[in-house]
């Protein structure tokens, strides 16, 4: 009787699991990490949420959707941007006027990471993940309050070529000066 009990419950925890989070959730250990772009035109598509409260998803204050107005699926053209720019995100919580953006914690006011960016969720397309609650990301299966994913960015900034030209120069002192020691 006892397994049976088991049994059951484990069908209904994973049956419900399942309707709950019908949208994607970026992977847990990608907390805090920043949007790069990977050069050219980004474009961002909701994937859906499971909040109660109403948020606005926002880049440079400009608004790109609402996770209880925007349909899943729905896509929008956020412009080009040179490889490297860092894309910030800000989801801005109507019910509690509190704002939380992507990359490192000290961004938010309670000086916790309320976002998840997964680079190459699916092939070329990162997906991002938002938590809305003040001082209480849920956990594995938190950032459920709004899904998106956009086309050429990144987790890792681009290396500049100023920066790789400087470093193939220093890589190639130290070689000069090694043969010179031998």
């Amino acid at each position: 009787m006892k397994l049976l009990a088991k049994i059951t419950s484990f069908i209904a925890a994973s049956v419900f699991s399942a309707t709950v989070f019908a949208h994607p959730i970026a992977a847990t250990g990608t907390e805090g990490l920043s949007v790069i772009a990977s050069g050219g035109n980004v474009v961002a598509k909701y994937e859906g949420n499971s909040a109660n409260y109403s948020n606005d998803l926002l880049l440079n204050l400009t608004f790109i959707f609402n996770n209880h107005a925007t349909a899943i699926g729905e896509t929008m053209d956020l412009g080009n941007f040179a490889a490297g720019t860092e894309l910030i995100f800000q989801l801005y919580v109507h019910d509690t006027g509190y704002s939380w953006y992507t990359g490192p914690a000290t961004r938010n006011a309670d000086g916790l990471i309320h976002a998840r960016v997964q680079e190459n969720w699916q092939p070329g397309v990162t997906l991002v993940s938002f938590e809305d609650l003040w001082g209480a990301p849920e956990g594995e299966y938190g950032y459920n309050d709004l899904s998106f994913s956009f086309t050429n960015t990144q987790t890792t900034p681009v290396p500049e070529t100023s920066g790789l030209l400087l470093m193939l120069v220093g890589f190639a002192g130290l070689m000069a000066a090694r043969r010179k020691k031998a």
